[in-house]
């Protein structure tokens, strides 16, 4: 992505799977917002038209996969995985390798991933994590004669170009911007490594047209006013739903809890999304004007909707790995309490046990469950809304909890999933801002 737009192409990044942090550097790199395409989470006609609609006017589609290329839902299907979706957008595969302390048996590897699926197409292999030039030169001995995908070469070990990780993956945008002096050294290493030239002059031509996902036309009437919680601890949001707040006749304003003493006004709802609000509790804790305020929003019943990171900022504290407790807006009378181990991971279907701001009963809307914290207070007295299906195809503890017009649970959800689900938000903010002006 960074060597096409240097190049001068205009680039339309995207990000297989439930992923919030890589599609911020995507878009740090292009200029451009990445959209999640999910086989699991969103049906094959929504994916598609998402492709066609934000490919338009680019001259390159890159897509970011997810994991290995046949890794998804489970071990039985190929639903979410990568290998799916460039079936679904009839897109040749370029296979990356990491091929540290590896030689002719890369070439057993790659022909494993080119004989799995004979309906994939491959546009070509490239090598990452190479010890030499030597290396690379025993990598394409072996793919000759046994192997029928070009090799358009390899990128040499260089810990410089490593992005830092930590609990949840990457570092995101927000706390590690790609700096200019690094993405240059990567569009040299580019340059003088792999044959760019060469592979894209090998791609097919991609014909788009201006399908658009069915949410995807703008409500008409006046916009309500949807504060976004934007900064270093709530940074995960799919661009799908802020864009289907927006269609479904949303004015999203972005705020940060960590450094803002006051709210945007006019404010009809409140969006918190995940992040790292543990990384910040301290902050978050100080700046106590705002936690009151959003407290009072909260008991004066306007929707506010919190998902993971944002669900535990609307709880009582934050309890940290070092056994420091924060105060947060205490929405909900519970509080949450970090591990170093992962308490939950993996695709949920929720289905609404009860009405709720982002749906009906009995709606289902499918999304992801990611974190290392749990409840630590007793929530018995709290109504759950939720009904959660996990891969197991087992009913969890009914989760999601709703106090007056407060919504939080630590699924996030994509509301491309169900057509409704960002009309619902919306209406139930109309409703609001109607009952205040009266």
């Amino acid at each position: 992505m960074a060597w096409l737009t240097a190049k001068g192409y205009r680039v339309a990044p995207f990000k297989v799977g439930p992923d919030f942090i890589d599609p911020g550097h995507h878009q740090r790199v292009t200029d451009r917002p990445s959209r999640n395409l999910d086989g699991w989470m969103l049906t094959r006609d929504y994916n598609i038209a998402n492709f066609q609609k934000h490919t338009a006017g680019a001259d390159f589609a890159v897509v970011e996969g997810v994991m290995g290329l046949f890794d998804g839902y489970d071990g039985k299907s190929e639903a979410g995985s990568t290998a799916q979706m460039a079936k679904w957008l009839d897109l040749p595969v370029l296979l990356v390798v990491n091929a540290k302390s590896m030689a002719r048996s890369a070439a057993a590897l790659v022909q494993g991933f080119a004989n799995f699926d004979t309906d994939l197409s491959f546009a070509g292999v490239i090598f990452n994590h190479l010890g030499s030039d030597r290396h690379l030169t025993y990598l394409m001995e072996a793919l000759t004669g046994n192997v029928d995908i070009p090799c358009w070469g390899g990128l040499a070990r260089n810990e410089t170009l490593a992005i830092p990780e930590r609990h949840l993956g990457l570092v995101t945008d927000q706390d590690y911007a790609l700096s200019g002096d690094y993405i240059n050294a990567l569009i040299r290493s580019i340059d003088s490594d792999l044959k760019v030239t060469d592979l894209i002059q090998s791609l097919p031509k991609i014909e788009t047209n201006k399908a658009t996902p069915e949410a995807d036309n703008r409500e008409t009437g006046k916009a309500v006013k949807i504060g976004v919680a934007l900064d270093q601890a709530f940074c995960f949001y799919y661009q799908d739903n802020l864009d289907l707040l927006n269609a479904a006749g949303a004015e999203v304003v972005t705020f940060s809890p960590m450094r803002d003493t006051q709210l945007p006004e006019g404010l009809s709802g409140l969006y918190f999304g995940g992040g790292y609000p543990e990384l910040n509790a301290r902050r978050l804790a100080a700046n106590e004007t705002l936690r009151r305020q959003i407290k009072d929003c909260s008991r004066r019943g306007m929707p506010v909707y919190g998902e993971c990171g944002g669900f535990m900022y609307l709880c009582n504290s934050i309890c940290d790995l070092d056994g420091k407790t924060f105060p947060m807006t205490g929405c909900f009378p519970f509080g949450t309490k970090m591990f170093s181990r992962l308490k939950s991971l993996g695709y949920r279907e929720v289905s609404l046990a009860k009405p709720t701001i982002i749906g009906k009963q009995g709606q289902t809307i499918r999304g992801h469950e990611f974190h290392y914290s749990e409840l630590t207070e007793n929530t018995g007295n709290i109504d759950t809304v939720y009904n959660v299906t996990a891969r197991s195809s087992i009913k969890k503890v009914p989760e999601g909890y709703q106090i007056n017009q407060t919504l939080g649970s630590y699924n996030h959800l994509h509301f491309g999933s169900h057509a409704n689900t960002a009309r619902t938000f919306v209406q139930a903010c109309q409703g609001y801002q109607k009952e205040t002006q009266q």
